[in-house]
């Protein structure tokens, strides 16, 4: 097929806000869950270890820690289950894939440097 026509069926596919976060970030990730016939909103917050792919492939991994086990979710970005992310806080990292915080336990498992903004100084 050719690729224009391929990005034209794509282009309505795309999530119409745009969620700006990074790796390392503290996420809210809203999803939708069907049961039965009902359909609710289920949270799930946790650190951003990665990011791959790009346009409509693209996904993003959240990890957790839930009752001193870590739980890892992979979720498309554009997927119409995914309701809206959140960014509770920014992280400070200097890779583009937290692997490393698998063999963490505790806090460290937990524990991203926050990402301080610089303000202005004031007179």
């Amino acid at each position: 097929m050719n690729q224009a026509l391929l990005d034209k069926i794509e282009s309505g596919q795309y999530r119409k806000d745009n969620p700006k976060f990074n790796v390392g970030d503290t996420v809210r990730v809203h999803t939708k869950v069907v049961e039965g016939d009902k359909e609710r909103i289920q949270i799930f917050t946790g650190i951003v270890l990665g990011r791959r792919g790009h346009g409509l492939n693209a996904t993003f991994t959240v990890r957790r820690i839930s009752y001193g086990e870590g739980v890892e979710r992979v979720f498309p970005l554009h997927s119409p289950r995914v309701d809206k992310i959140e960014v509770e806080r920014q992280g400070d990292v200097r890779r583009a894939k937290l692997t490393y915080l698998r063999k963490r336990i505790g806090k460290g498992a937990t524990f991203v440097k926050e990402l301080v903004v610089a303000s202005a100084p004031s007179k």
